[in-house]
């Protein structure tokens, strides 16, 4: 295992860092551009080990607290949309990479999908799971009814709903290893909450954002995918969403919802590095999904 790399980094006086785990070499050297990889609202550079070791192989690893996130400073009143992705504009510039492979999952396709709308040529791949592309209003009184809690000081109430809120019950619909990821869900969400300080305001701004999905996407090779029971956007609207950016792929995989990266986490970590290296000197070469507009792919 390669020996990891850790860079601070500041954007309008806000301290954040990012994390660089140089490719293990097991593949004879990175054979394609950085994966940078962006998650959630409390996911930080140490929640993604299943990607360290399926793109590990074939490429430099990255991953970050951003501003607001994990141990970096919080961000600063008003919309956060454009700090953060300038704040990821500053760590491709830090690397010295002309284009990373970019991948963002449930908040963090927001960020990922917004940084390759206004930077297409630091791009090389684009991956985007769980896109919260809508919410309705059940979702929205949810969220609410959480935002009172955390207010309250109930933080194990939070914890709950917002595991509850994020995950597919329904006992007919078959999802693997669900109570194994609503325990993890939850137990993350109060660790978060208790060990930093602004965990609270990260959450508040994750419930109140309304990323904007629109305007479409020309000029960079994209994969979105989502859980078959994803209850938080269905499968439908993310893959509409698909759709709108130019010669894209869209995937759905079985049992699973919104946290198929926890539930299906080998599977994804598999997926995105086939897409990253598809075509690449040394990369694999495996089929992937039909494009958008054809009848989904499944695995």
């Amino acid at each position: 295992m390669s020996e990891e790399i850790i860079r601070s980094l500041s954007v309008d006086g806000v301290r954040y860092g990012y994390r660089v785990l140089p490719c293990d070499g097991s593949g004879g050297g990175p054979v394609t551009a950085p994966a940078l990889v962006l998650g959630g609202a409390l996911q930080g550079m140490y929640g993604w080990p299943q990607m360290d070791d399926h793109l590990g192989p074939a490429a430099d690893v990255v991953t970050a607290d951003l501003p607001g996130m994990g141990t970096a400073d919080p961000l600063p009143p008003g919309p956060s949309a454009d700090i953060l992705r300038r704040a990821v504009l500053r760590i491709v510039d830090d690397l010295g990479a002309p284009r990373v492979n970019l991948f963002g999952f449930s908040y963090g396709t927001a960020i990922a999908f917004g940084f390759a709308q206004r930077h297409p040529e630091r791009v090389a791949r684009l991956a985007l799971g769980g896109v919260p592309v809508h919410i309705d209003t059940a979702q929205v009184d949810r969220w609410e009814r959480g935002r009172e809690l955390l207010a309250a000081g109930d933080q194990e109430g939070f914890a709950a709903l917002a595991a509850d809120a994020l995950m597919c019950l329904d006992p007919e619909r078959v999802v693997h290893r669900r109570e194994l990821a609503r325990r993890y869900v939850r137990r993350s969400f109060l660790h978060a909450l208790t060990h930093s300080p602004h965990a609270a305001d990260s959450l508040y701004r994750a419930l109140a954002d309304r990323p904007d999905f629109s305007g479409g996407l020309s000029g960079v090779p994209a994969l979105v995918f989502a859980g078959e029971h994803d209850t938080v956007t269905p499968p439908e609207r993310q893959r509409e969403f698909a759709a709108t950016i130019e010669g894209s792929r869209f995937l759905t995989i079985g049992e699973s919802d919104h946290w198929v990266v926890l539930e299906r986490a080998v599977e994804v970590a598999e997926l995105v590095a086939r897409f990253f290296t598809e075509g690449e000197c040394g990369g694999a070469s495996v089929p992937l999904p039909r494009q958008a507009g054809a009848p989904a792919g499944r695995i």
